[in-house]
């Protein structure tokens, strides 16, 4: 991997067991070339693997005997642009613990607040191009300092070879603008942000891949204010906590999830609110039980902590809502002004915008919500050739995908594409990849769906191109994560895809493999009112859920719902679903959850993507284990669960009784399709993808359910299980249906 101090660290351990050559980084690979005693050449090539940098991906390692040449001495070769293969470039490293003491101990790096070394510091948002020298980052601007360059070409020194060195002396530095002034100096900068930050006020910072958005977490005025001016009204904020000690006074955590806050990657890691515990400001987290946090990860986060008395802020992407991270500094300070009150640049340029990753635990497993900083553009290894295929991905939470050989080197997040600037992210940031990783493709693969803004581009380049529906896509994606190559049963549950049958999907039990799939059954079809506003307005399918179990009887129902629907026109929707008047019909299962969140008052109207399904999760009793009845036949038809579900309501049964028991008829409604689908066909494997699958409820009880029954099962970790990972399912469909010769 470029950039993570492997020619070094191999460089030493030449060192340690006396052998002669040299090591080369090469855009294939590492190449070694050792000459000495044959155990000594053993024990270096064994401790390769088992000391190697911590951000190092060793893929494989192969070794050949070769004549002898004569080395008088190890050395370190120039890097070397060889071929079109490509080595793997490293995501950006949070900054290790050894800077973090040398930031208080180096005379020339004192408090310098972009300090990294071989092992941590930015790397993709920098890179221009391979191989990973300065001259081919946004580092270029910067010549280094005598001090520095002796470091950068000292073999012994940490720093070597790392590209973004410098000091105070050579390096970028922070500006903050406030009130029509601008202060270049650090100490005042970060006094100042401390006054501003404890007194209610918004600062915008510049991160690594793009500019955040902060103020005090535990200020309820400042973080309403955040909400208002980001046009954001219910998601939730992210938060950065000082340090791990401090997150535990506020939320719950285990040692999984705490390995995976401190690790290098640095992610937002969602976390249950500590019972008992501190709280933040109300407006954090807006009624949920859960808190997206991270640990400081950026040098200037650490000094920023060191100066503030507050122990935790709110760092959301700094942005308006559903357009791009900002990257540029203008670009911030035009913008980014109408919110905040003061705003923090530095002189390096972002070249590759990332927004922070997201992660959550269930069942022991770290699982990937947004694949982006610290993981992106590591590549997922297949074990089937995807070179020259791109993957356009869907539109919501947009991620492509472009096959190497046989790796699959996804993007990172971004984004809805559902505007303007998020297309020119996403055709941008195609452009780069395919200089980047020295593609050219040749096959292109997209959603079904003739509207998605992806497919819209795939068909405007003019070349070859296949179509893979939605589901299908979601299924292949887990295949290939676990290096599955075999006939599955496949369960996909989200909001919506194109059906075959041009209605919209989304409750999919599909016999598949990596060139087609069988639809076994799906959940039954429902009208969806108004098309996409239903998502937006979850009473609309609640009503359409009743009227298809009561008819008539549905206006006249006596339950909190339908009076929380008085002067929303229930009838005009009663009357649109008979003369079919834009309702199609959806399978949806998120769909299903809206419906269920708005019957119990949860969430009627949403404000942000999938509120509905997350408010119902977030209030289940996990105590209960009963279920609702449900109906299979052809379809998965739900009518005695609602009439249950409204006789409860009439008991008065709290939401927390109703939640549970909707959720336990799903994973029970998975189970036994999943079984009669193992009794007529003799699969035993069972994948799960989709959206649906990022309820942590719901993933935990299914796979503990199969797998109790003796399925094999597998749901997706290191890849979004939501529409994030689909292009990765895409190009292996793609490619499956290259080599087979179908269309």
């Amino acid at each position: 991997m470029q950039g993570v101090g492997f020619r070094p660290f191999i460089y030493r351990l030449a060192l340690a067991h006396e052998l002669l050559g040299w090591v080369e980084n090469r855009n294939d690979g590492v190449l070694i070339h050792v000459e000495g005693p044959a155990d000594a050449i053993s024990k270096f090539i064994n401790e390769i693997p088992v000391h190697a940098p911590e951000a190092a991906n060793i893929f494989s390692l192969e070794n050949t005997g070769i004549p002898l040449k004569y080395y008088k001495e190890f050395s370190i070769r120039k890097s070397e642009n060889t071929s079109e293969e490509i080595t793997e470039i490293s995501p950006d490293i949070a900054v290790c613990d050894a800077c973090l003491a040398d930031m208080k101990s180096q005379k020339h790096r004192l408090n310098y607040p972009f300090i990294n070394c071989t092992n941590c510091g930015p790397r993709f948002t920098i890179i221009k191009d391979l191989p990973y020298d300065r001259g081919e980052t946004s580092m270029a601007p910067f010549p280094m300092c005598e001090i520095c360059n002796a470091e950068y070409k000292n073999i012994l020194d940490r720093r070597f070879h790392a590209q973004p060195v410098a000091c105070n002396q050579c390096g970028p530095i922070y500006q903050l603008h406030h009130n029509g002034n601008t202060s270049t100096d650090l100490n005042n900068i970060l006094e100042l942000s401390k006054e501003l930050l404890e007194t209610g006020a918004i600062i915008a910072i510049k991160g690594l891949g793009g500019y955040h958005l902060a103020c005090d977490a535990q200020n309820q005025d400042a973080v309403q204010r955040l909400r208002t001016g980001k046009n954001r009204d219910g998601k939730p904020f992210a938060v950065m906590f000082s340090e791990i000690e401090t997150l535990k006074e506020f939320l719950t955590i285990d040692d999984i999830e705490k390995k995976e806050l401190l690790s290098w990657q640095r992610p937002i890691m969602i976390l249950q609110n500590k019972p008992g515990g501190k709280k933040l400001a109300p407006d954090v987290s807006v009624g949920f039980n859960t808190t997206g946090a991270m640990l400081p990860y950026m040098p200037f986060h650490h000094l920023l902590f060191e100066h503030l008395k507050i122990p935790v802020i709110v760092l959301t992407s700094g942005n308006i809502s559903d357009e791009p991270i900002i990257i540029d500094n203008q670009a911030a300070i035009d913008q980014l002004s109408e919110i905040a009150d003061a705003i923090i640049t530095y002189n390096r340029d972002i070249y590759n915008r990332t927004d922070d990753s997201v992660v959550f635990s269930s069942n022991g497993k770290n699982r990937m919500i947004r694949r982006s900083r610290g993981f992106v553009p590591s590549p997922i290894h297949l074990n089937q050739t995807v070179n020259g295929i791109f993957a356009a991905g869907a539109e919501l939470v947009n991620c492509f995908c472009v096959g190497k050989d046989k790796q699959a080197i996804m993007s990172q997040h971004i984004g809805d594409l559902k505007n303007i600037e998020s297309l020119d992210f996403y055709t941008e940031s195609i452009n780069r990849f395919k200089k980047l990783f020295r593609i050219e493709p040749e096959l292109f693969v997209h959603d079904l769906h003739p509207d998605y803004l992806s497919t819209k581009y795939v068909k405007s380049i003019g070349g070859k191109t296949t179509g893979v529906q939605h589901h299908h896509a979601h299924i292949a994606s887990c295949m290939a994560e676990h290096k599955l190559d075999e006939q599955v049963i496949g369960i996909s549950l989200d909001g919506v895809g194109y059906g075959t049958d041009r209605h919209i999907w989304g409750s999919e039990f599909l016999l598949c493999d990596l060139a087609d799939f069988e639809r076994y059954t799906h959940f039954e079809y429902i009208p969806q009112p108004g098309g996409d506003q239903a998502t937006e307005y979850p009473w609309r399918m609640t009503l359409s859920y009743l009227y298809k179990y009561l008819d008539k009887e549905t206006l006249s129902l006596d339950i909190p719902f339908m009076h929380s629907i008085q002067g929303e026109n229930a009838d005009l929707i009663i009357k649109a679903i008979d003369l079919g008047i834009n309702t199609p019909l959806t399978s949806s299962a998120g769909r299903l959850f809206d419906s269920v969140s708005a019957l119990i008052g949860l969430c009627t109207h949403s404000s942000f993507h999938a509120e509905a399904p997350m408010r119902l999760e977030s209030v289940i009793d996990h105590n209960l284990k009963d279920h609702y009845p449900f109906t299979i036949e052809k379809s998965i038809k739900f009518r005695e669960l609602f009439l249950e579900m409204i006789r409860d309501i009439q008991k008065g049964k709290p939401v927390s009784y109703i939640s549970a028991k909707f959720h336990n008829t799903i994973i029970n409604v998975i189970f036994a399709v999943a079984d009669r689908m193992r009794k007529d066909t003799g699969i035993k494997s069972v994948v799960l993808s989709g959206g649906t699958f990022q309820n942590r409820y719901l993933l935990s009880g299914t796979e503990k359910l199969l797998d109790k029954h003796g399925f094999k099962v597998f749901a997706q970790q290191r890849v979004p299980s939501n529409d994030g990972g689909i292009a990765l399912g895409q190009l292996l469909i793609g490619a499956r249906r290259r080599k087979l010769g179908t269309p």
